[in-house]
């Protein structure tokens, strides 16, 4: 498109000159700047998506198929409403679920025969906080993990074997039942010792030991039963949870020393560097002893309130998870 323009201003011969400018329809395609192109344009793409549907709709009828686009119905985004509050409980898992939606999500704290869908995708090196918990007899809560090896444990004699907790099981056996419990699948006929070595392990590999948060001066200070359970009171309840049940479980070996030769100070032994995290070798390595001496005085002050000696083992033994879960 050419425009013609007079310049009548002091022109010669009042003729005027032409000048050319420069607007062109490719210019005007390039750069649309009218509203009314930009509507045709979202005009366009909207039937595009609208032919495409209907394609999509006469391919699955022809196919058998019935095709979901028939029941879809475009809104604007702030057509919504408030169907229901869900909450997530470690104990009993989601909470305030549609009735729809409850048969996708089990409602019972899976046993050692099941697989355990837990919160977190591993059972190794996590947070007890990112795990699904249970209660023990003692009202301790802790990882359900921690309770069916404990479990598997006692049925299969292991508190009665000779150096539990201290022999080091076989590496190869060691990492293929890793496997099956980061599915939460306990696997049969497992070594009481390969047992032992994953329950120390999984307090070793913890983000952050249960004793880290008592300095060494306080843990160092404590050497009567009454500055020790002091002391522990400080720890957050997780904490405190995950050592009571520790404190138990080495009880229940203490009272079958007659068999597997594993004293207080044997068993505070093997707990104590599992129970701390520190940079320093130096450091952890007295940091170690000062804690071996905490959960020694600790054990022994549990096996005299229950009235058993490390030999007679008089003391009533906690009930089995299955009882403590409420499973058959």
């Amino acid at each position: 498109m050419v425009i013609e323009e007079s310049g009548g201003v002091n022109g010669g011969g009042g003729g005027g000159r032409r000048r050319k400018r420069g607007m062109t329809e490719k210019q005007n395609q390039l750069y649309p700047q009218s509203p009314a192109v930009s509507f045709l344009c979202l005009s366009s793409s909207a039937s595009i998506l609208r032919r495409s549907m209907k394609s999509c709709r006469h391919f699955g009828q022809q196919n058998g198929v019935i095709s979901a686009f028939h029941r879809l119905e475009i809104g604007w985004p702030t057509d919504i409403c408030h169907i229901t509050h869900v909450t997530f409980d470690r104990f009993n898992g989601f909470l305030g679920l549609p009735v729809e939606f409850e048969v996708e999500v089990p409602s019972r704290v899976p046993s050692a025969r099941k697989p355990m869908p837990s919160c977190s995708a591993r059972v190794f090196g996590v947070s007890a906080e990112s795990m699904q918990c249970s209660y023990d007899s003692k009202g301790n809560s802790v990882p359900t993990i921690l309770l069916l090896m404990q479990e598997r444990l006692y049925s299969q004699g292991g508190l009665k074997a000779e150096g539990i907790f201290r022999i080091n099981p076989e590496n190869s056996q060691e990492e293929h039942v890793r496997q099956q419990l980061n599915k939460g699948i306990v696997p049969d006929n497992i070594d009481v010792h390969c047992l032992a070595g994953l329950i120390k392990a999984w307090f070793r590999e913890l983000p952050a030991g249960i004793l880290d948060d008592l300095s060494p001066e306080e843990v160092l200070e404590c050497d009567t039963e009454e500055k020790c359970t002091e002391l522990v009171k400080q720890l957050v309840p997780t904490k405190f949870a995950l050592l009571n049940w520790a404190i138990d479980l080495m009880v229940d070996v203490v009272k079958d020393e007659e068999f597997n030769k594993m004293n207080a100070r044997n068993i505070a032994m093997v707990f104590a560097p599992n129970m701390t995290q520190m940079l320093d070798p130096l450091t952890a390595l007295m940091h170690a002893v000062q804690v071996m001496n905490l959960l020694k005085i600790l054990i022994m002050k549990n096996l005299r309130e229950c009235g058993a000696t490390a030999t007679d083992g008089n003391c009533k033994l906690r009930k089995s998870v299955s009882d403590i879960l409420g499973q058959e």
